[in-house]
């Protein structure tokens, strides 16, 4: 009897250690193919080149507007370690255009001529990321204090011209009304557009093209569709652009302002 016994409980714990084994099999197998399933990691910016049907070629960074950053500089922004493009205007290191972050400008205090607070001379088309809202806008003013968001510790705001990129009859008169510098001159541009689904593009031209020339090829070219408008930043020499082993020098000058990627 003791050795049947011993037999049975001998089996009856096999079949427990055996039930363990497979139950921690499964969860092995479960665990190994859901727990540790990681989404890809989508890059967050991305950078390509494009040749336009009317010849223009575009060097393009797509980007969200949360990695966006504004920046005073005095360099070729291809001499420095950051990533990004030109921004506004500038003269004999004032910028003439808004940019402004969290209502603080880039350069200076709020108020200080040549600081980034004001569009100079004229209101100007500005483009806002207004982070709380999660909205872009291009506001025409002539100073940051003329900006409407939802929460002034949460924005970002850089000036430029208006593209009119959803006015194809009054965009280029607009653009002048602004001040548009040699709109219809063949030289080197920038811009910075967005789309339906709040991703900004900065745009470079390295080739010598008119400002119509530069809107059709990113209408063309860029967002695939679904732009929705955008602003013409400072060209020609100062067209700069820099991502990682990529560089666009202009005519190497120094610029005074750049739209910067944070990661």
């Amino acid at each position: 009897m003791y050795t049947i016994r011993l037999a049975k409980n001998k089996a009856a714990s096999l079949l427990i250690y055996l039930l363990i084994m497979i139950t921690s099999f499964i969860w092995t197998i479960v665990w190994g193919t859901h727990g540790h399933v990681r989404p890809p990691n989508l890059p967050i910016s991305e950078y390509r080149v494009d040749q336009a049907s009317n010849g223009v070629t575009l060097h393009t960074i797509r980007t969200p507007p949360q990695n966006i950053g504004l920046k005073a500089i005095t360099a070729n922004i291809t001499d420095l370690s950051d990533n990004g493009i030109n921004g506004g205007f500038f003269w004999q290191g004032y910028l003439l255009s808004i940019a402004v972050i969290n209502d603080l400008p880039v350069k200076g205090q709020p108020g200080d001529y040549g600081s980034g607070w004001f569009n100079i001379d004229r209101k100007r088309g500005t483009l806002v990321w207004d982070e709380k809202a999660q909205t872009f806008t291009i506001q025409v003013v002539e100073n940051a204090n003329e900006l409407k968001v939802m929460d002034r510790s949460q924005y970002w705001a850089q000036g430029g011209v208006s593209m009119g990129l959803t006015n194809p009859d009054g965009w280029a008169a607009q653009a002048v009304s602004e001040e548009m510098p040699v709109i219809d001159e063949k030289r080197m541009r920038s811009g910075i557009v967005y789309d339906r689904n709040n991703n900004v593009y900065l745009v470079v031209a390295p080739t010598p093209c008119t400002g119509e020339q530069f809107r059709t090829a990113i209408l063309e070219q860029v967002g695939n569709g679904q732009l929705v408008d955008g602003l013409f930043l400072d060209g020609d020499g100062s067209s700069q652009l820099k991502v990682a082993d990529y560089v666009l020098p202009g005519d190497h000058r120094e610029v005074y302002q750049m739209i910067t990627l944070r990661k």
